[in-house]
């Protein structure tokens, strides 16, 4: 039985770690909100390497409470040169299909309705109509639906360039507690990593968007390294992927009709071009996001413009680092092919990728959440 038209005042489109904490965050504010998500279930399928640094469980326990094996250092291999050690370099290895599904049942608990499985086709000004025939009238919409958001696209807010990942879990031989990466010239415009889940191990890598049609060879190639090396088994045990915006953070609000849209997580374009990490920004930005759909609907009128500017003011140094290094990197690929030092420039783990000139301006700062 499809539900007749409802009106609330907070809709929530995309139930991941940003739409299920904006969720909440409305609900706690005695908003009357309704979540939907396009997927059968909260965080399935899982299309994460799932690593998360330490700091997040400040933001949320759900990353402690579905930690699955903590992460001590980094380790980089850059081609066929030893590696590289990064100690420490604390974090947590999570099961993300449970992590979501605590999120999300944080936010029925704050009262917000939430529902899966009823894709949002169309969005007309304040009205959204569902796959299932559903339609829901809003005063504020929050899209949290990922990098190609519906929501953002209804309004003109485009996530205009990603990287496309692809990724197998396999069994790991031998424990290890670092997330290892793989930094090669082959790997344009990303890396590869092998991420430690006590038995297993989540392998994958990541391409620029126009050499997708690579990630497969690559990834068996890598695969069968680590096969070679006695690291890994051979069996595939889950294949997943999906898109990583690259961009950059693009305007999170506009209006559409009498509603205001707010943007959050990959939707507005918070994931570091870099390192890809984007769940800790979904979680931070999603707080703010119902935070913000509150203040609207108290009557503060600059509430979305004050919500850019705090993204701009928590995340907009790392994100202008990691894109000049993204760009300096394309740059060198279209030019010749990049050397190990310059790889190595390009990353979070080395100092170089600190001390370039474009980096005056956050000189002394440390990792932060979108840099971990």
């Amino acid at each position: 039985m499809t539900m007749q038209c409802q009106n609330c005042d907070v809709l929530v489109i995309g139930l991941g770690p940003a739409g299920a904490v904006a969720a909440a965050e409305a609900a706690k504010a005695g908003l009357k909100t309704i979540g939907f998500d396009g997927k059968s279930r909260a965080g399935y399928p899982v299309q994460c390497a799932e690593f998360v640094p330490s700091l997040l469980t400040n933001e949320t326990l759900a990353a402690y409470h579905q930690s699955q094996q903590l992460i001590d250092k980094m380790v980089t291999f850059v081609e066929d040169e030893l590696p590289d050690e990064k100690i420490p370099f604390s974090g947590r290895i999570i099961d993300r299909e449970k992590f979501d599904a605590e999120l999300c049942e944080i936010a029925k608990n704050c009262g917000a309705e939430l529902h899966f499985g009823k894709k949002l086709i169309k969005l007309d000004g304040n009205k959204a109509v569902f796959s299932d025939g559903t339609s829901v009238i809003a005063k504020v919409i929050i899209g949290a639906d990922g990098p190609h958001s519906f929501v953002g696209k209804s309004v003109g807010l485009i996530n205009n360039e990603t990287l496309e990942t692809r990724q197998i879990t396999i069994q790991l031989l031998s424990p290890i507690k670092s997330t290892d990466i793989y930094l090669s010239a082959k790997y344009i415009g990303g890396y590869g990593w092998l991420f430690p889940k006590n038995e297993t191990a989540n392998l994958g890598i990541g391409v620029a968007h126009e050499k997708r049609h690579l990630l497969k060879p690559l990834l068996e190639e890598l695969h069968s390294r680590l096969i070679a090396e006695g690291r890994v088994g051979s069996e595939i045990l889950y294949t997943t992927g999906g898109a990583i915006p690259v961009g950059g953070m693009i305007k999170p609000y506009a209006k559409s009709g009498d509603a205001t849209i707010i943007l959050a997580g990959d939707a507005a374009g918070l994931t570091n071009p870099i390192s890809g990490a984007g769940i800790p920004a979904a979680v931070v930005s999603g707080r703010m996001a119902g935070e913000t759909a509150a203040s609207l609907l108290n009557g503060n009128i600059e509430a979305a413009e004050d919500y850019e500017q705090e993204l701009h003011e928590l995340f907009g140094t790392s994100l202008k680092r990691a894109r000049a290094h993204f760009e300096k990197l394309l740059a060198i690929h279209k030019d010749g092919v990049p050397n190990p030092a310059q790889l190595r420039n390009g990353w979070i783990a080395y100092d170089e990728y600190w001390s370039e000139k474009f980096n005056n301006d956050a000189k002394g700062e440390t990792y932060d959440l979108l840099e971990a």
